[in-house]
């Protein structure tokens, strides 16, 4: 058993690598807006985070685990190989990104990294992934946008034009207040990212564990997901140190700067869209697409279309994002072909 026990550690590893990459990314959809609203300090963001991602794998993370370990790519298909190629795929593509201080999609390059394997041995499931999963990288981003943008136009806009004082700063009872909702915020977003992004790196690990252990029942899969969170969720906290800092600032404090109430209406809408993708159907998602749209729509919402999008951290946003998931893919198919051609990828 002890060889079976030493292949396994190689995805691990690289599995914790990505968690650490994701948690960089994954900082700037559940704190910027608490950090540009200036309520939190940036030493205490890891902690909480962490803490908030292990708690959303455990309770909420299954479904979406069950899609990325098995509803892209046949469970067969996933050896220690394919998933250590996956995953080191994922990890390299955002480790770039954070590097550029760029918030990512780690669904969508985990997504792809997955696909690309399975669009090489013809096992794709092109229903799940072209009729359910990538049509929600763009609906939910454009639901984000459009709940942000009338809440600002019909309830921030308004509220402050009558001069209620719970929208001022100046209000000193108020802002306690203010400020302990937007943090209990920023908690709901990280929970919701355990709940969606845990899966990119636990759900094949976790098939792929089953695999090579010989395990088939689903109790069996459930027992080692929980394990794998438990080993994966906390390097979250460990990115978000290294990491976070650069691209919660970027998010946070260069697009807009935030009052706490627009605050609260970016974290609550992203959040919501997010869970409840990974509970209804265990679609994995991108969040800091759903977060940066619906900064931009409250944004709109207060300043104009022309002020926002013209913006050059905006644009720099669009073009890694339609760059970054495709270079995950191609690198992804690169290196199975390569391992194939070379006999390292032993299918069961």
């Amino acid at each position: 058993m002890a060889p079976i026990y030493n292949q396994l550690l190689i995805p691990y590893i690289i599995a914790m690598a990505l968690a650490i990459t994701m948690g960089g990314s994954g900082t700037a959809p559940a704190f910027s807006a608490s950090y540009g609203a200036n309520v939190i300090r940036k030493s205490l963001i890891p902690g909480i985070f962490g803490i908030a991602v292990f708690l959303g794998a455990f309770i909420a993370g299954k479904n979406t685990a069950s899609t990325m370990g098995g509803g892209i790519l046949d469970a067969n298909y996933m050896t220690f190989v394919v998933v250590s190629i996956a995953l080191f795929s994922v990890a390299i593509t955002l480790l770039v990104s954070n590097i550029l201080g760029i918030p990512q999609s780690t669904s969508q390059a985990a997504v792809l990294s997955i696909a690309a394997p399975a669009f090489y041995f013809g096992k794709l499931d092109t229903v799940k992934l072209f009729a359910e999963i990538i049509p929600s990288w763009f609906v939910l981003p454009i639901i984000a946008y459009f709940l942000s943008y009338l809440a600002g136009k019909y309830i921030y806009k308004p509220m402050r034009r009558r001069g209620l004082t719970m929208l001022r700063a100046q209000n000193e009872n108020l802002r306690p207040v203010w400020s302990t909702i937007l943090i209990l915020m920023s908690v709901y977003v990280s929970f919701a990212i355990g709940s969606n992004n845990v899966a990119n790196a636990a759900g094949p690990i976790s098939t792929m564990t089953i695999n090579e252990l010989g395990l088939k029942t689903e109790s069996d899969f459930t027992v080692i997901l929980m394990l794998s969170a438990l080993i994966i969720a906390p390097c979250f906290g460990i990115g978000s140190s290294l990491f976070g800092h650069k691209i919660v600032k970027n998010t946070g404090k260069e697009i807009i700067l935030f009052g706490k109430f627009e605050a609260v209406i970016i974290a609550f809408i992203s959040g919501s869209l997010l869970l409840l993708a990974s509970l209804v159907k265990g679609i994995p998602t991108s969040l800091v697409q759903m977060n940066v749209a619906a900064i931009l729509g409250i944004g709109v919402a207060k300043m104009g279309a022309k002020n926002i999008f013209r913006k050059s951290q905006v644009k720099r946003f669009f073009t890694m994002w339609m760059i970054a998931p495709t270079i995950c893919f191609f690198l992804s198919l690169l290196l199975i072909y390569l391992a194939d051609i070379y006999g390292f990828i032993l299918l069961h």
